[in-house]
């Protein structure tokens, strides 16, 4: 059991993470709120009430809302309430962070909209956490949350990301992968490298790697079951000739200065500033 002590916490909203599967990744200052909180909501009461006997916090005579996709809409009133009483209320996440891919949008933006304290206690993240698991570049990345589930719509997302000189990362359900990699595969290549990431931090944690086209057929003929993150690493960039490079200087110096057109083109082609530098001086000087 991990220690907890009774805080006084001022009136707002404390967005608790929670542990995405093994509960002692839950952090010391998440149980201080939690045990000291006016209101605890949550987007299932019954696994908030199980982490919470686990740490051996008690909820006591205190409300446990539960505020979800489904019954925002007459849960958030409830809580709106309690802050404009000056109760403090924390909520927690099924597993993980609120907001990333979960409920709370509505609750945050309502809260701040009337004037009220919102703060974050960080700690786990299914994005980050499979992020640092899966040995691709993080440098930059693009997450992407659930693609859409339908075939078209799910390939036209796809598309919209082909560009994007990043990592990606995307929920994805067990019944859904299979189908959403080899998407993946037609629109952004099958060679692409790629993790399926499943039950973080549980016992039956497992990290798949391979391109799209071997994660796809791999998955194509077994089934797996818990919550899955999936990474696809950067595409090769667009290779841009110096002819379209000076086309494209020459469009942007119109309504930009050289210095920020050159770190603009940099940025977007991979192709040396100083080099886009000295291009646009021979343009003005022409």
């Amino acid at each position: 059991m991990l220690n907890h002590k009774e805080v006084k916490l001022e009136s707002g909203l404390y967005l608790v993470a929670t542990p995405l599967g093994t509960a002692r990744d839950i952090t010391l200052r998440a149980l201080d709120v939690l045990a000291s909180a006016d209101v605890v909501a949550a987007e299932d009461t019954r696994t908030m009430r199980k982490l919470m006997e686990i740490h051996g916090v008690p909820l006591g005579n205190r409300p446990l809302i539960a505020y979800h996709d489904h019954n925002g809409d007459r849960a958030r009133p409830k809580l709106l309430k309690a802050l404009e009483a000056g109760q403090s209320v924390a909520y927690g996440s099924e597993a993980g962070t609120p907001m990333i891919a979960d409920p709370g949008y509505h609750l945050v933006a309502a809260a701040r909209a009337q004037g009220h304290m919102v703060t974050s206690l960080p700690g786990p993240s299914a994005v980050v956490t499979a992020l640092t698991l899966g040995g691709l570049p993080t440098d930059m990345f693009t997450f992407a949350g659930f693609l859409p589930n339908t075939k078209g719509a799910r390939k036209n997302a796809l598309k919209a990301l082909a560009g994007v000189q990043g990592t990606l990362v995307f929920y994805e359900s067990p019944k859904r992968v299979a189908a959403m990699l080899a998407d993946a595969a037609e629109v952004l290549g099958g060679t692409r490298e790629a993790r399926v990431c499943r039950e973080l931090t549980k016992k039956f944690e497992e990290v798949l790697s391979g391109t799209l086209d071997e994660l796809s057929a791999e998955l194509g003929e077994r089934s797996v079951k818990g919550e899955i993150v999936v990474l696809i690493g950067k595409g090769a960039a667009t290779v841009v000739t110096e002819d379209e490079l000076l086309a494209e200087l020459e469009v942007l110096l119109v309504d930009m200065s050289l210095r920020d057109a050159a770190d603009r083109l940099a940025e977007d082609t991979g192709h040396k500033r100083r080099d886009i530098y000295q291009m646009g001086l021979k343009l003005q000087r022409s």
